[in-house]
């Protein structure tokens, strides 16, 4: 006589609920893994030639090893409607021992139309004549679908609730707000680390239901069961088994699913495959997924670590889709999961900006900013730049949150985020990216008429044709610059100076394109004279350009930084950053002179002489539109530290 029957004898019927409730939770698990059987074998009968479902692991989970089960799905074959299973009656008989295992604990004092529905199926599954299930048989066991017929899948999961709710109910025994029951001692530290972790975000979630968690020990592992919300399908459970915890979860959402999938690899967590699988059943019919992880710990220090880890984890799951799509009218699909992802490294969670208002928060706090900034239908990473994006609303979310938790007034969350935005929008750099990107296009060109030189490519005709070629496409890349930046100006007035200045930046990338066309046209036999004083003028020229070149983007990355709280070191090297292109503009003048005059001296024939000359002067040409270019950048930046031009 065991422990159970020696309880049963004296009539103290209570002290056994206990262990019927583990007995229930397990039988919960076997016939979650039976039902995914006849969905599985449904699968094969449908497609036979399909790779079968690997799902060792859940009967791993399940704690079953019987070989015929494995190997039920097989030997499913159709008939017309009919869907023939190999040892289905059996598989019945099981479904109906453990629906009746499950409906024990609540026999005494539980909902009478659950109990009823308990009695129902199991006459239900008497009554099975074969081993065979017409269609709506197997529907009738399988389906998850609320609002119609009820379904021995559903009375399962009803049963797992109410087993639940009298698990909470059943000890006053709490660890750290853990219901617990029958635990050993190597067990309350392990469930202490849960806790400690679940408690450190469990405010994020404000008012939100869910995390309430029951912890016993059945044979040899540890069982912890998170209540993470409301919904059927969002269910977490942890087995703890010497130093190995197994963790298995099941979602809705394949998104939130991939999700928890990520900040458990923090952790270390090996999944039970990449793609995890997906059944039908829940969801009013849509699919769910369910995987299990494992955390192969070290010892006992990195076993509480891990679990610590989980609890902490779980909060960021409460309503994560829902903040995911708010987030979309900002940034792109990627982004809004990398934000939540990051705020929930950060511990600082979603529920708080969703409580806020959420995207309401944003649109306020933009609508603020008047016109000049933003305009209807404008997204903020197409305003501010995605990584200025996502940083803002990052910290939109940490203001949120600290706001709700400490009971701020609503108003003033809004004002604080106005106020954020304001100064994001200061530190603003996109106008100059477009600027910056601009000019490493021409710096590329000049850099490349610099190496020609450099190498001779003037009688080189294959090399200079192809330099013509890619200074060309360098070119094209600076054109689309200039044709976004007219089009945000369309949009944004403050957009306008920028543009001017990148229209007037443009003819520097003209010039060296055509510097670079030129080029390969001498090469094509057209150099007769280009040695001695020619080359060197030329190449003289060439560094010039380039020099100015390296100037000019000095000057963008110092603009990108000047404001009203810049330094005075920023301010004297950006000025000289200027003259420096002032002054290679005087000399590039020269250094035409210079070339004329060589021509004229060294070059005879027509051809050489025209292109040679043309040639100089569009390296002469792309040094004068610099100059234009740096005075318009020095107006616009001496207009950003508060003084006239």
């Amino acid at each position: 006589m065991d422990k159970m029957d020696v309880v049963e004898s004296l009539g103290q019927m209570q002290l056994l609920r206990p262990a019927w409730i583990k007995a229930a939770l397990a039988a919960n698990d076997r016939l979650k893994l039976y039902l995914t059987l006849l969905q599985a074998a449904e699968a094969h009968a449908e497609r036979p030639d399909a790779p079968p479902l690997e799902l060792a692991r859940e009967f791993a989970a399940a704690q079953v090893a019987a070989a015929w089960l494995n190997e039920l799905p097989a030997g499913a074959c159709r008939e017309g409607r009919r869907l023939h299973l190999p040892e289905f009656l059996r598989l019945a008989a099981l479904l109906h021992d453990d629906l009746r295992v499950m409906a024990r604990p609540l026999a005494d004092g539980g909902d009478p139309l659950l109990l009823g529905r308990v009695e129902s199926w199991c006459g239900w599954l008497d009554a099975l004549a074969d081993d065979s299930l017409d269609a709506d048989q197997l529907r009738a066991l399988t389906s998850g679908r609320r609002g119609g017929e009820d379904s021995f899948h559903l009375l399962v999961m009803d049963l797992h609730k109410a087993l639940n709710h009298l698990a909470a109910e059943l000890t006053d025994e709490r660890i750290d707000g853990a219901h617990v029951w029958q635990l050993d001692e190597a067990d309350r530290p392990r469930v202490a680390a849960f806790m400690r972790g679940l408690n450190r975000t469990r405010a994020l979630k404000l008012d939100h239901p869910g995390l309430d968690t029951a912890a016993t020990r059945d044979g040899g592992r540890l069982l912890l069961q998170n209540d993470i919300g409301t919904n059927d399908a969002h269910v977490l459970v942890i087995q703890v088994e010497a130093l190995a915890v197994s963790l298995t979860y099941s979602d809705l959402h394949a998104r939130r699913f991939a999700f928890f999938q990520t900040m458990l690899a923090e952790l270390g967590a090996a999944w039970s495959a990449p793609d995890t699988r997906v059944s039908a059943g829940l969801n009013a019919g849509e699919a769910y997924q369910v995987g299990t992880a494992t955390f192969a710990c070290a010892d006992e220090q990195a076993l509480q670590q891990v679990l610590e880890g989980i609890g902490a984890r779980i909060v960021f799951l409460i309503d994560w889709n829902r903040a995911r799509k708010r987030l979309l009218p900002f940034v792109s699909k990627a982004a809004a999961v990398a934000i939540l992802g990051e705020a929930a490294r950060r511990e600082v969670g979603h529920m708080g900006w969703l409580a806020a208002g959420g995207e309401q928060l944003i649109y306020g706090a933009m609508q603020g900013l008047g016109e000049d900034c933003f305009h209807i239908g404008d997204r903020l990473d197409q305003v501010m730049g995605a990584a200025q994006a996502e940083e803002f609303l990052l910290e939109v979310l940490a203001l949120a949150s600290q706001g709700m938790r400490q009971r701020q007034a609503l108003p003033l969350i809004a004002d604080e985020t106005r106020l954020l935005l304001v100064r994001h929008m200061r530190r603003r750099r996109d106008e100059f990216d477009l600027l910056t990107g601009h000019a490493a296009y021409c710096h590329a060109i000049a850099e490349a008429l610099r190496d020609a030189l450099a190498h001779g490519w003037q009688s080189d005709r294959k090399a200079a044709a192809r330099l013509a070629e890619r200074a060309k496409q360098w070119e094209r890349q600076a054109d689309l610059l200039v044709m976004h930046s007219r089009t945000r100006a369309e949009r944004h007035p403050r957009w306008e100076p920028f543009t001017r200045l990148i229209e007037g930046a443009d003819d520097v990338a003209d010039a060296l394109e055509e510097a670079a066309f030129l080029l390969s046209l001498i090469a094509d036999d057209h150099h007769h004279g280009w040695q001695g004083a020619v080359q060197r003028v030329m190449q003289q020229l060439a560094d010039a350009v380039l020099e100015a070149m390296q100037d000019h983007v000095k000057a963008l990355a110092i603009a990108c930084t000047l404001g009203e709280e810049s330094s005075g070191e920023d301010h004297d090297e950006f000025v000289a950053a200027l003259w420096r292109v002032v002054n290679a503009e005087r000399q590039c003048d020269n250094l035409l002179r210079e070339a004329r005059r060589a021509l004229a001296g060294n070059v005879g024939d027509a051809a050489t002489l025209v292109l040679a000359t043309d040639f100089a002067e569009a390296l002469e040409r792309a040094s004068d539109k610099l100059l234009a270019t740096g005075y318009g950048l020095r107006k616009l930046a001496f207009s950003r530290v508060g003084v006239g031009s």
